[in-house]
């Protein structure tokens, strides 16, 4: 009994071990790979060929005769102030739309979490019910609810309230509501997860103490509520960064963002190791703010125990 005892317990630790391993072969399959062939394009020049990129290995007729790397492409994004222009203005249109998803989702996450069971329930399931239709046609549908002749419009004109329509598509704000809608259940689902998980006998504490409500959410669960709000944030200003649907289909052409430069450099212009340049430079501004979070996580388990 101990002999077979023995081997399934050496079994169940090898099943463990390979469960464990899953995640890195999963990272080093879809993250670390591509990544290398992006930055091995980066670092080609442009031909005319197919690829439309000089090959990072030189091979001769002796075999193996060198490695072609350049960083022309990546001088080329520095020394145009374009590309500094559409990084800035990405930034920026993601950093706004996160702070509106924040601002919006707080009070609804909030809600939710105070909410008995079965109703917490259902209010979930309303959050995530657009997910079961498609991204795209969500997106399609702002363009036949906000054009001169859309829905909005229509109703504003019928209740007096305008005369004429009002350009409400092909601008930063239709990009900034498509953004806002697409994205607010990716900041409300860890900020409700955060607060269904708070203590409330804290707030009952703080209540005894002679706390108003609005001090016992300033002191206790705003504070409480931090990690829920970073990561919120972070699922939310990742990929609006990089955002190419939403501009390309509500935005204008005075709408910069880097995902319709990427297209542009990739599909119109074919400059690949341009392109590539580009994607590198933004997963390394990205990849910042997700270092700074594990840090700040860290530091905050550590002070726990």
């Amino acid at each position: 009994m101990s002999g077979a005892a023995s081997r399934g317990r050496d079994r169940s630790l090898r099943w463990l071990r390979r469960a464990v391993m899953f995640p890195y072969a999963w990272l080093l399959l879809f993250f670390l790979a591509p990544f290398l062939i992006i930055l091995k394009i980066s670092l080609a020049e442009p031909v005319v060929a197919q690829p439309p990129f000089s090959a990072l290995l030189e091979w001769g007729k002796d075999g193996f005769e060198g490695v072609r790397a350049t960083l022309s492409n990546y001088a080329f994004l520095f020394q145009d102030g374009y590309y500094g222009i559409i990084y800035l203005s990405s930034l920026k249109m993601a950093a706004i739309s996160t702070l509106l998803c924040l601002l919006l989702g707080y009070p609804m996450a909030y809600h939710i979490a105070r909410q008995p069971p079965r109703r917490r329930q259902l209010l979930l399931l309303a959050v995530i019910l657009p997910f079961w239709i498609s991204f795209l046609l969500r997106v399609y549908a702002w363009i036949g609810l906000l054009n001169n002749k859309g829905v909005i419009n229509d109703v504003l004109i019928w209740a007096g309230v305008i005369d004429q329509p009002i350009q409400l598509l092909y601008n930063d704000f239709a990009v900034y509501l498509g953004i806002v809608y697409s994205y607010l259940p990716f900041m409300i689902l860890p900020l409700y997860a955060n607060l269904e998980r708070m203590d409330l006998d804290l707030l009952d504490a703080a209540a005894d103490l002679g706390a108003r409500r609005w001090q016992a959410f300033a002191d206790v669960t705003l504070p409480l509520s931090v990690p829920g709000i970073i990561g919120g944030c972070l699922l939310v200003f990742i990929p609006a960064v990089g955002e190419f649907v939403i501009p390309a289909l509500l935005g204008g052409a005075d709408t910069l963002m880097i995902g319709r430069v990427l297209w542009d450099e990739f599909f119109v212009n074919r400059d690949w190791p341009v392109a590539s340049a580009v994607s590198v430079v933004l997963l390394l501004l990205l990849i910042a703010p997700i270092m700074w979070f594990q840090r700040l996580q860290g530091r905050e388990h550590g002070g726990v125990s």
